[in-house]
């Protein structure tokens, strides 16, 4: 199937004596917009960076167009400019500009030419909403804006897929929504994401997938319909059930 991205399947993820992540199955097509739900310390942000191979699986396999990106040799710089991610605290450089946080990655690791790399980060700063910054370094801006700069810094990669690590957590309650509305008009270009989220409003609304985590296990996945309309497990509803009563 051409439009098959990811597979994963059979995967572990041990720290130690501790299995975070036991004989996880899923996969992602393009366009797809899986959000990941559960309680902290399910195992969610662990599954993503090890689709990223930030974190290294004890075991399984990660297949992205058929090729398993855990053996020896395989060319994990190449697919990390192709699997972008979007992480909670920012990760932007601070000694840089919102500019050149944006130029970096294309010149060092596409091999752009400067005029080219500026000209697409021009493009990505414009469309988040954060043209007018781009003299501005990070600490002069709030998180909302830091997290669209990151969010144009990934996009200005030309990814296939986007990772989204619980883009919003770190956020004032204010700045939510700016950076929730980005992700919204992505997911609506077709942009293939996934989003680990306690934003549960995003994931019923805008995912086409949802699955919930809990323990280090995919307990249950569906449509949003079915997930959030429809829990199958005690522990998906329970879940649910606090999120109604906040």
């Amino acid at each position: 199937m051409d439009n098959m991205i990811f597979e994963i399947r059979h995967l572990y993820k041990s720290f130690g004596n501790h299995e975070v992540l036991k004989d996880i199955d899923f996969s992602v097509k393009k366009g797809d917009v899986i959000s990941v739900i559960g309680a902290s310390g399910s195992g969610k942000s662990t599954l993503l960076r090890c689709i990223n191979m930030l974190e290294i699986p004890t075991s399984g396999e990660i297949l992205y167009h058929g090729e398993n990106v855990m053996h020896r040799g395989y060319n994990v710089p190449t697919y990390r400019s192709r699997v972008g991610m979007v992480f909670q605290s920012f990760n932007l450089f601070n000694n840089m500009t919102v500019l050149e946080n944006c130029i970096v990655g294309q010149v060092k690791v596409l091999k752009k030419n400067r005029d080219e790399a500026q000209q697409h980060a021009m493009y990505y700063l414009e469309k988040v909403g954060m043209a007018p910054y781009i003299n501005a370094k990070p600490r002069q801006l709030s998180g909302g804006q830091k997290q669209r700069v990151a969010i144009a810094r990934a996009l200005a990669m030309d990814p296939e897929v986007l990772l989204f690590d619980e883009p919003t957590s770190a956020l004032d309650p204010e700045m939510v929504g700016e950076v929730l509305t980005v992700m919204q008009g992505l997911a609506q270009e077709g942009m293939t994401m996934l989003v680990v989220t306690h934003e549960m409003a995003f994931a019923r609304d805008v995912s086409n997938h949802v699955v919930f985590m809990s323990q280090g296990v995919i307990c249950e996945e569906g449509s949003p319909e079915e997930v959030f309309g429809n829990p199958q497990k005690q522990e998906t509803r329970d879940f649910l059930a606090r999120f109604r009563n906040n």
